[in-house]
């Protein structure tokens, strides 16, 4: 009886915390309209953004890419904060819109990309069977846009409802800079809520939970000798290294979402020499934080067991940015999304990310975070990356939706 009662009750407290506002079978005409006739404006701005270089570190085209991302933010009255980043070999943008509500709520998106000099050259934006193509038109150059657009919508409609909206544009997002993720944790802090603008799943999906990212590094000594005349003398670090990879690339555990794969192995310079060094990298994901102090202590555990006598054998795990859990407070703004999206007779499937983001270092100082506004997109960090078009105008009303509902709370 006891138990029965405790249920009910838990039911109930449940159901009043994620008690959301009403949405209409209709969506809202004006906002709908007006994403629609933003299309066409904001196609042309994406395929701006994408034939300009800007893989991380690029200086010369994350300057471009800021520059026109500042002048349309500026042109929509936000206050502009370039922040510095030595490493990130450029600077880092917050822009600033007062309203007169009471949400103060942070849009992130980043201007970096994993494409190297010479891309947007070898690969422009273009667009075949409703699909645009390019270096970075859904990672993250399509949540740029989408941001930008969903914010020309509010102001059309004259919505200034809410506090402060933040727009932090981040320089390094793939390659996740110290200076960056400071300046994230702290201006998330001041904020009630952040949307994140990485690309919309190809199933037309928000992302509810991420992994965490590290790097492992295995660094081998060993001794050179001649590979034809005398190979017995040497200690060939190049062997141990694959020893290494092959067996630390079980450290994964499937259960617990935890993976680890050896992506970068660099050893000698010429084929006639045993090589006396090697350094093999992997890339780390783990949903659960304690999993990466688990691989750090069976790294050095398991490389004990050497193939190679009198090599030596060092291991360490870089950690990156933590994992992004799916919370009550995440699940609270799904719910707001999916009304929203609703209103359009679409559904959004809800999904998480062996990838992780920006988002991760937000959801960890507390602040409520949802993640996946941005452009619907796929193939994401290859050669074939797209952008779906007709999810343009859907993913803009949905924002400057998410944007006018979290205003009221």
């Amino acid at each position: 009886m006891l138990f029965t009662f405790l249920r009910t009750l838990l039911a109930a407290a449940l159901a009043l915390s994620f008690s959301l506002p009403a949405y209409s079978a209709e969506p809202h005409k004006q906002i709908q309209q007006q994403a629609e006739q933003y299309k066409a404006e904001a196609l042309k701005l994406l395929e701006r953004l994408v034939n300009i270089d800007s893989g991380s570190g690029y200086e010369p085209g994350l300057t471009q890419v800021r520059d026109i991302a500042v002048d349309e933010l500026k042109q929509l009255g936000f206050t502009i904060e370039r922040v510095p980043d030595k490493a990130a070999n450029n600077s880092h943008v917050v822009a600033t819109l007062k309203g007169t509500g009471k949400a103060k709520i942070l849009l992130m998106a980043h201007m970096d990309t994993v494409f190297k000099e010479g891309s947007a050259a070898e690969r422009p934006f273009h667009i075949k069977d409703g699909r645009a193509y390019g270096p970075g038109v859904m990672d993250d150059k399509g949540g740029i846009v989408a941001g930008i657009y969903a914010l020309k919508v509010l102001k059309s409609q004259g919505f200034k409802d809410y506090a402060q909206i933040t727009f932090l544009l981040d320089a390094s997002e793939e390659t996740g800079s110290d200076a960056a993720s400071e300046l994230i944790r702290n201006t998330a802090k001041g904020h009630d809520v952040t949307l994140n603008l990485e690309p919309g799943r190809p199933a037309d999906g928000l992302v509810v939970w991420r992994k965490g990212s590290a790097t492992a590094v295995v660094e081998v000594k060993g001794k050179a000798a001649h590979a034809g005349v005398a190979p017995e003398l040497g200690r060939n670090a190049a062997m141990e290294a694959a020893h290494q990879i092959l067996q630390l690339g079980k450290l994964g555990d499937e259960d617990k979402k935890t993976t680890i794969n050896f992506t970068v192995l660099k050893a000698g310079d010429r084929t006639n020499v045993i090589p006396d060094q090697a350094t093999a990298k992997a890339d780390v994901r783990a949903a659960l934080p304690e999993e990466f102090d688990r691989i750090e202590k069976d790294l050095a555990r398991v490389s004990a067991n050497k193939l190679i006598p009198e090599t030596e054998v060092n291991t360490s795990l870089q950690r990156g940015l933590p994992p992004m859990p799916q919370t009550a407070e995440s699940d609270k703004l799904v719910a707001i999304a999916q009304g929203i999206y609703g209103e359009l007779g679409r559904k959004l499937t809800i999904e998480g990310s062996g990838g992780a983001a920006d988002a991760s270092l937000s959801a960890g100082v507390g602040t409520p975070t949802l993640d996946g506004f941005g452009i619907v997109g796929g193939n994401i960090h290859t050669a074939e990356e797209y952008a779906e078009v007709e999810s343009v105008a859907p993913r803009v009303y949905l924002l400057s939706r998410m944007i006018m509902e979290l205003s009221k709370r």
